[in-house]
């Protein structure tokens, strides 16, 4: 049997309770404008109704629906005549937003959304219950970060999307990572405490900004940390999480004490669980719902074989060394194995698991990235081995890229909330409603990327130059030719010519970087299209560290990206590829 939401001559109402949360009345009003905007008719919210109702929240108790589950989970139910939506603090909101693309909404990007006109809207008998896959959900594309209202639809809740309360809320980090010079800074303490800092294999303690990490054996360490940890947290009360995390650079204490611990855990991890754990341990009665955050990051990345993470401490795992272009699982990669060992080693020790993954090319952010057919499988395998949040790190320029950027951030975002989601289906109605006619021809470009990368046998990883076999000239023809097909279908379509054109510009990337670094040839008038394409679109970075302006200069030098102009990125011979 099917309810009835609207007709000619009969419509429901949506019933909040009098004492109603911020988030109720705000999944009220969404819900009350979508179908407004799909009926072309008034919606009431109201607080008592003789009539069938679209109950949320706490007035859902009225029809015997009670919700008792955590922030982002909801129920959806019929009863009778009305439906009842209730939910955590994010949840009911959620279940506004699920309750909506069950009628046929859909919320691709900010901009780009699907609401359909129906003159009668019915639903069928409804009895579910929702429950994300995973607790913590968070990627840095650009559109959810500066449109938090999006993130909400994305059901996305990490420390990128600052979100109000009325709208949910966030699970908010403090110190989000790479800390250890928050605690100990060389700036305070390299001159008169040289031994705080980790030691070299030449027995040189390392003091120099951005290059050091600490010695986590100095008993004297676990005190001034939390200190300087009670401190922070006390300004930011609101941290429900907070990073105690070695700094981005590789360097493994070698000092006797450090040395010797690690040689008996079988992992630079030892040392690292034992002082996170100790500073964890000392702050938990002050700060009882906090969870204290490290990494298992390259040197650190495997499991110490005794020590355990404490049950308030949480380890973020990641994937840098690995292949994209595989599923971690499927790849022959040495790097990919060893991850997946990681991953199963860490699960099996109980730790309270957080995945850091990647999802783009770094350094040459327009590159065609061909991760397409790895997204699903490798966050399956991050939940069957008890991972419970998934940062997804992204090209975060501020004004976003190419590379089809939307069409991944909405597939990840879906993947989040659930790793078995249909993405064939997915990816079909993004690319038919973002590019029209022209979403066939984007599909067959995802696919014919994937296909020539596989075929080719090679790796890819998160920081490639794009000279890949799967980008050579021959391929680099076959795309265009897609592309060609896509525009033409789209050319009497301002919008979706726009947006193809706009995923067109990472084959031109691609094709002018080959041309200036290995044919050693400059196409000025090309670089200079390419260039006022670029900023006429809207883009910003090419590359994490550098504007455009820098990546043009170092271009027109013959260096492959701007931060090969800085001493600080110069490596010999960077020049060359």
């Amino acid at each position: 049997m099917k309810t009835k939401i609207f007709s000619a001559s009969d419509k429901m109402e949506i019933k909040i309770s009098p004492d109603a949360s911020e988030q109720e009345k705000y999944a009220a009003s969404e819900l009350e404008y979508y179908l407004e905007l799909m009926t072309s008719s008034l919606f009431k919210v109201v607080e008592e109704s003789s009539t069938h109702v679209i109950a949320i929240g706490k007035a859902c108790c009225e029809y015997g629906v009670l919700f008792s589950g955590e922030d982002d989970e909801f129920i959806i139910k019929t009863v009778d005549e009305n439906i009842c939506i209730a939910g955590g603090k994010r949840g009911v909101i959620y279940g506004v937003y699920e309750f909506l693309e069950k009628l046929g909404c859909r919320f691709f990007t900010a901009s780009c959304e699907k609401v359909p006109f129906v003159k009668e809207i019915e639903i069928e008998k409804l009895d579910e219950t929702h429950s994300p896959d995973f607790i913590y959900r968070e990627h840095n594309y650009f559109e959810p970060v500066r449109y938090t209202k999006f993130a909400v639809k994305s059901r996305l809740n990490g420390k990128s999307h600052v979100i109000s309360e009325k709208r949910g809320g966030h699970i908010d980090y403090s110190w989000f990572v790479h800390s250890f010079e928050n605690i100990i800074s060389p700036q305070e303490y390299a001159e008169t405490h040289p031994e705080y800092f980790a030691m070299d294999q030449n027995g040189v303690r390392q003091t120099e900004p951005h290059k050091n990490q600490l010695c986590l054996s100095n008993p004297e360490l676990i005190s001034i940390a939390c200190e300087k940890i009670r401190k922070n947290l006390r300004e930011n009360p609101n941290a429900q999480i907070i990073s105690i995390s070695q700094n981005d650079w590789i360097l493994e204490c070698h000092c006797p004490e450090c040395r010797r611990i690690n040689e008996e855990e079988g992992s630079p991890a030892g040392t690292l669980i034992r002082f996170v754990n100790a500073v964890a341990e000392k702050l938990e009665s002050e700060f009882p719902n906090v969870i204290f955050d490290t990494l298992a990051y390259q040197y650190t990345r495997s499991t110490p074989k005794i020590t355990r993470p404490r049950h308030n401490v949480c380890v973020r795992l990641c994937s840098i060394e690995c292949c994209f272009l595989h599923p971690f699982e499927k790849c022959n990669g040495d790097e990919c194995k060893s991850f997946v060992n990681d991953i199963e080693d860490w699960h099996k020790t109980g730790a309270h698991l957080y995945i850091w993954d990647y999802t783009t090319c770094f350094n040459f952010y327009p590159t065609p990235h061909p991760n397409w057919r790895s997204l699903q499988e490798n966050m399956k395998l991050f939940k069957k081995n008890g991972a419970v949040g998934v940062f997804e790190q992204a090209n975060g320029a501020s004004h976003g890229s190419s590379d089809l950027n939307e069409l991944r951030a909405y597939i990840i975002s879906k993947l989040l909330w659930d790793c078995n989601t249909d993405v064939k289906r997915h990816i079909e109605e993004f690319t038919d409603c973002y590019y029209g006619k022209a979403g066939k021809y984007i599909r067959e470009y995802i696919n014919t990327l994937c296909d020539i990368a596989e075929k080719e046998g090679e790796h890819v990883g998160f920081n490639d130059y794009p000279t890949h076999m799967f980008l050579n000239e021959e391929y680099l023809a076959e795309y265009e030719k897609i592309f060609d097909n896509a525009k033409e279908a789209v050319k009497a379509s301002s919008l979706h010519l726009y947006r193809v054109e706009r995923a067109f510009l990472s084959i031109r990337y691609v094709r002018l970087f080959r041309k200036i670094l290995i044919k050693k040839e400059c196409p000025q008038r090309e670089l200079n299209e390419f260039f006022n394409d670029w900023q006429n679109f809207g883009f910003t970075r090419m590359e994490e560290w550098c504007s455009p302006q820098t990546t043009h200069t170092a271009l027109l030098r013959g260096l492959p990206m701007g931060s090969k102009l800085y001493s600080f990125w110069a490596e010999e011979g960077a020049e060359e590829l």
